[in-house]
Parts: C-alpha cells; structure tokens; sequence
C-alpha cells in the first residue's frame, strides 16, 4: 500500500481546519453575563414523604458591569422543565459567596450559590440529565436589551447507591432539626476550606428529643441534665470500621455558643465511621469520656459509640448526624442516605418555633399526623417528630 506524501496530509489538515472554522461560524455567539456551572452533580434519594429528592447547588458569576435581577429560574430534566422559581423563590435560595442572607440580585462581579431542591411527582422518572434556563434583567445591557435568558449548568444525574443505615438513636420524640432541605441552615453551610468550597452538612441533622410534654428541656436551661436527649446512647448505624476518634473535649454550657472554637474542635468529642463505598458517618458534640471505641475497631450496627452531649460549637445537648464523601467533617461533601425503618408522629411549625422552644423551654407545638406513619428506606425530613424502633 502506498503511503501518502506529506502534501496529501497538509491539504486533509487545511480542509479539517476550514470545516471547524465554518462549524464554529455557525454557532450563534450571545452574551451571557451569568456564568453558571455545576462542582457536585445531585444524587437521587428518596425523603421521608415517599418522593425522589434532588439536592444541589447551582453556581452562578454575575459577570457584568451591573447588577443583575435574577426574574425566573428553570430547571429542566432531559429538556423538560420539572421547578420553576420565580422571583420570590429565587430571592430566598440565592446566596452570595461568604454570606449566609439571601437576594434576588447579584450585585456585579459577585458569585453565589443557587441552592435548589427538586422533588419529583409520585412515579415520574429520574432525569438523567439537568440544566437550566434563567429568565433575568440585565442593568449593564443597553437600553431595550436588559431583559435576558441564557441557558447552562448542564450536569449529568449521579445515579450511585444511596447508603442504607439503620438509626443513631433508640427511643421516641425525636425532632430531625435543621434536617434536609430548603430552610435548613446545614443544607445551606457552604464553607472554603483549603482552597476549595465544600459542603459536608447538605444532608446533616442535629437530633434533638422532647420529654412527654413536648419540651426540649425543663428546668435550669443552663444544666445539661435538663435537656431530654442529654446522655441517650448513640449508636453505630452499620457495620463499619472507625476512621476517626476526638475525645477528651469539655461540655460547653447550654444556652449560649462558646467563643474561640478551634475547627479541629467544632465537633467536639465526636466519632468518624468509614460505612464503605467512600461514605463516612460523623456523630458529633457528644460526652468527654463516654467514647468506646478506637480508631481502626470494626463496630457492629447498633453498637454503643458513647453518649450524647454538649462539646464543641455546640447550643444545646443534642447529636450532630452526617454522612459524608471523605472522613473530614469539613473537607467533604454531603451525601443522602435511607434508614432502614422509623416512626413519624407529627411535625413541628418550622425552624423558627423550634428555635423558640429550644430558648424558653416551653412546649412545642405539634401537629399529629391522623396515624403513626411507619416509613422505611428513607432521609428523614425537616422538623418531624420521629421515633426509632427497638432497644
């Protein structure tokens, strides 16, 4: 076979550079004065509702001159849309980098994090890819062009197992506080470390426990001993091995956060478990000296770990639960989980009610569901006051 000269190769790359070039001539050029990208694709899990959830964060660089008025966003799933949010909506999920209070605009040259929860109709099919269209008025336009929309964020759905454990805890009352995923003040924690921005508590709980007359505590608000869920076990999740162990740590006096916390010591005595398939579980804030097991232990599900407390930056005596990607409880992301079977009874009024009854220590109020819903395979959601089986 003969082999081609070195002419006959230049003119096939001068015809493959002209054809790229038309190409790229063929796609129309706009201006997208919002920059938006996707770092952690959702994870599909199923909530305690019984519905597919999608949890994440879309980025988005207001690249302009001025300020920019997000009006509309849409996500869309395989091209269709499955949430709108409109400008009141968008108002309270944008945030600006560093800053925990949201906006509607993005002022120039600023970055925040869209923060959007999905939650697909009974039945409906997991998307398999997502992207969005953002409807928005552009001050930095001229005159008569100000009002935009640009598409991106493209992002394939991470379609990988979600984590089955059984519960951290034993007994009823419980209230999956600041739990997954609108309002909740850990789904919103987005903190740079290390040169990079994670978000370890996306799916995090802080397991709190009321007494039969629905109070958090009753008594001294300042005495440990008054708060219901102070010294219950806490147990493995699942068979796994421990990855890490903080011990040693003082309990913090409730009622008030503690100043100069290290964040080597915001857990305070805490436990790390690697569950497998780069899950790890993180138990925090619990009591000096009650830890039982050491770094390496295989522990069985159900075992003790030890028992919860107030240590580290912590209010009130209550148990910090998170699963993560990596064994750090900040240099990693969230990831959803299902326990296996629980109780829901009721649910509270929202954050700001419990937030209120944790202070006073009055009673909070409570809406009972008409019958005990027994749920399995499932995140527990927001405020629900849920009770664990067994032993």
């Amino acid at each position: 076979m003969r082999t081609p000269g070195c002419s006959f190769v230049v003119r096939i790359l001068v015809v493959l550079a002209v054809s790229a070039s038309a190409a790229r001539a063929n796609v129309q050029e706009t201006m997208t004065p919002l920059l938006l990208d996707m770092q952690d694709a959702p994870v599909p899990f199923k909530g305690s509702d019984g519905r597919v959830h999608l949890v994440y964060e879309l980025w988005v660089t207001n690249f302009s001159s001025g300020d920019v008025v997000v009006e509309k966003v849409e996500v869309l799933g395989d091209g269709d849309v499955v949430q709108t949010l409109d400008s009141a909506a968008v108002a309270g999920r944008l945030q600006p980098a560093g800053q925990r209070e949201s906006a509607g605009t993005l002022a120039r040259s600023v970055q925040a994090l869209l923060f959007i929860h999905v939650t697909l109709e009974p039945g409906a099919a997991i998307p398999r890819n997502l992207s969005h269209r953002i409807t928005m008025h552009v001050n930095a336009a001229p005159p008569g062009q100000q009002e935009m929309t640009e598409s991106g964020g493209s992002v394939t759905v991470d379609r990988k197992p979600v984590v089955s454990i059984g519960p951290p805890l034993r007994g009823v009352g419980y209230v999956s506080a600041d739990s997954c995923c609108d309002a909740s003040r850990h789904t919103r924690a987005a903190m740079p470390i290390n040169g990079h921005v994670w978000l370890a508590q996306r799916f995090a709980v802080d397991w709190e426990q009321l007494d039969a007359q629905g109070r958090i505590y009753a008594g001294d608000r300042e005495k440990l001993e008054s708060y219901t869920i102070f010294g219950k076990p806490v147990l493995a999740v699942a068979e796994a091995t421990v990855a890490s162990v903080t011990d040693g740590l003082p309990e913090q006096t409730p009622g008030k956060y503690p100043g100069n916390i290290s964040l080597d010591q915001a857990d305070g005595n805490s436990v790390i478990l690697d569950l497998g398939e780069q899950h790890y579980a993180l138990y925090a804030h619990m009591q000096p000296g009650t830890i039982q097991v050491r770094v390496g232990q295989r522990v069985a599900a159900g075992q003790l770990l030890g028992l919860v407390g107030n240590s580290g930056n912590s209010v009130a005596p209550h148990l910090h639960f998170q699963v993560a990607d990596k064994p750090s409880s900040l240099a990693s992301n969230g990831l959803p989980y299902e326990i296996k079977e629980f109780q829901i009874a009721g649910r509270s009024p929202g954050t700001k009610a419990f937030d209120e009854a944790e202070e006073k220590g009055t009673p909070l109020v409570i809406t009972p569901l008409s019958a005990v819903q027994q749920t399995k395979g499932a995140l527990p959601l927001d405020q629900l006051i849920i009770s664990f089986p067994g032993r």
